[in-house]
């Protein structure tokens, strides 16, 4: 009972606060729909994503609107995989009527929402990081694939820690194999060797036997891709339970989410394309707006969370481009603007996919992240070809 009310509250509290049309913004609001897992292994890091949406449609409406009209917001839980997923579309694109789809989600969300999209003729903004390839001429990504994230933390562990040998851990589903699949065709491309590979399903919560052949293996580090939130926190947990003290990157874990651990974060190695500590004028004028709107409510921004941010702000962009919000001129408006935001300017112009700043980081004991090295406007590669540009 205490979860459905909580949840009720959030959906309540997401919708209240889309700032009312002032009277020089028309009365027909622009629908932005934010289907997302409040709900199941998103559910740690899906209020931050909600916070970013809302902070920026209030800043928007605040100066106008989007060619004189409001932007409101439709939130639909997920429940962080298929069967959720495809209700919450259904619901956004065909009930709701939304203009336009912004939200990170699992990989299995994606996958089954992207029918309902294509049927919907509904641009949609995919803010989540994810295994890559995933390709539709509706969908856009502003966050990072395997191809930018996976090397900084291989190529430090062999150069850095002396590592040789690999053991791989993840949620068996499309992010965690696919994640891993990138993974181990670098290590042996680099010379290294992985020596086991385990997945559990998205909802297990018991490593302990994956943690026994760990130990049995004995590798010189340790790379894990689960899904986002709750596995991240139950692996890391057992991890530290059993006494694994090897060199350790998750290539899933965001910032918000290693705070909520405690100390079981302590030490773990990870590839970003956000970090709190971004040390540039647009990052701390968004923590410092975040920390005003939200105050003791808010929660942790994180790579998941800020691409949610920047990607409204994209939105707003190919409207104004394209001069109206009918989806075909939309969609051609995506691939031709960029956005100036917390992780710098974005464009999502590399065949739907965005170009990042990465950063190689160790969360500390406090949670927050030590940025140890960066790597500049890295290319997100081949990943839909046949989408142009």
């Amino acid at each position: 009972m205490t979860f459905v009310r909580s949840l009720s509250a959030l959906l309540a509290a997401a919708a209240a606060s889309t700032i009312l049309a002032s009277p020089v913004m028309a009365a027909d609001p622009i629908k932005i729909g934010v289907p997302v897992g409040l709900s199941g292994a998103n559910s740690v890091v899906a209020p931050s994503v909600v916070q970013s949406a809302e902070l920026a449609i209030a800043e928007i409406n605040a100066k106008g609107g989007v060619l004189g009209r409001p932007l409101s917001l439709e939130v639909a839980d997920d429940a962080s995989g298929a069967a959720g997923a495809q209700k919450a579309f259904d619901s956004l694109v065909f009930q709701k009527k939304v203009d336009v789809l912004i939200s990170m989600e699992t990989s299995a969300a994606r996958n089954a929402a992207l029918p309902i999209v294509a049927r919907g003729k509904v641009p949609y903004i995919y803010t989540s990081f994810y295994e890559g390839k995933s390709c539709s001429p509706f969908m856009y990504v502003n966050a990072w694939v395997p191809e930018q994230q996976v090397p900084p933390i291989v190529d430090y562990f062999t150069k850095e820690k002396a590592a040789k040998t690999f053991f791989l851990i993840g949620s068996d589903y499309a992010f965690g194999r696919g994640m891993l699949a990138f993974t181990k065709a670098y290590i042996e491309k680099t010379g290294g060797k992985v020596v086991g590979e385990e997945y559990l399903p998205m909802d297990g919560t018991d490593w302990t036997p994956i943690i026994s052949k760990l130990k049995s293996a004995a590798p010189g580090a340790l790379i894990t891709s689960t899904a986002g939130g709750a596995p991240n926190v139950t692996l890391t947990k057992q991890l530290r339970a059993a006494g694994v003290a090897l060199p350790y990157g998750n290539l899933a874990v965001d910032e918000g989410t290693a705070k909520s651990m405690g100390t079981d974060a302590e030490g773990i190695f990870l590839s970003a394309s956000y970090v709190t500590g971004i040390d540039s004028p647009a990052n701390k004028a968004f923590l410092a707006a975040m920390q005003k709107k939200f105050g003791a409510d808010l929660k942790t921004p994180n790579d998941l969370s800020v691409p949610e941010y920047e990607a409204v702000y994209a939105y707003k962009a190919a409207v104004e481009k394209a001069g109206k919000t009918e989806s075909s001129a939309v969609l051609k408006a995506l691939a031709e603007i960029a956005v100036d935001g917390p992780r710098g300017k974005i464009a999502m112009s590399q065949q739907h996919h965005a170009a990042l700043t990465m950063y190689l980081g160790q969360v500390q004991a406090d949670g927050g992240v030590k940025v140890i090295k960066s790597f500049p406007n890295v290319s997100a590669g081949e990943q839909c070809p046949n989408l142009k540009p």
